[in-house]
């Protein structure tokens, strides 16, 4: 199983960033594909998760309205669409993959991607 983050970077407030989560090593449609992200001194918190069928969870209130996730599954790939961007934005966000569903994230077994720097200046 391989998750590869691409698209952060240094972006101003109230700017966009794309990031990209290319899957490979496992069966696409079977799995949940989550962000999460880290900032410095914080725990991991879950952000946006997209499932078979369409499912979709918003772990995050802070980003609601501002972040959106997407999948081609063509291309084994999973977007998160940040726009608005804040400083508190500011972490590193991570890919995870889970066997299970986003509502039953936690219980499946799961990967991990290297993760990818964003950064938000005020």
């Amino acid at each position: 199983v391989q998750l590869v983050e691409s698209g952060g970077g240094l972006v101003q407030a109230g700017g966009s960033l794309r990031l990209s989560c290319a899957a490979s090593g496992f069966t696409f449609d079977d799995y949940a594909i989550a962000w999460f992200r880290q900032a410095p001194g914080k725990e991991r918190e879950g952000v946006s998760c997209i499932g078979s069928g369409d499912e979709i969870i918003n772990y995050a209130d802070s980003v609601k309205g501002r972040f959106t996730i997407s999948s081609d599954y063509a291309k084994n790939t999973v977007y998160l669409q940040m726009n608005s961007l804040k400083p508190e934005d500011t972490a590193v966000y991570y890919c995870g993959a889970s066997s299970t569903s986003c509502v039953r994230y936690h219980d499946g077994d799961r990967y991990w991607g290297q993760g990818t720097q964003v950064t938000v200046s005020s």
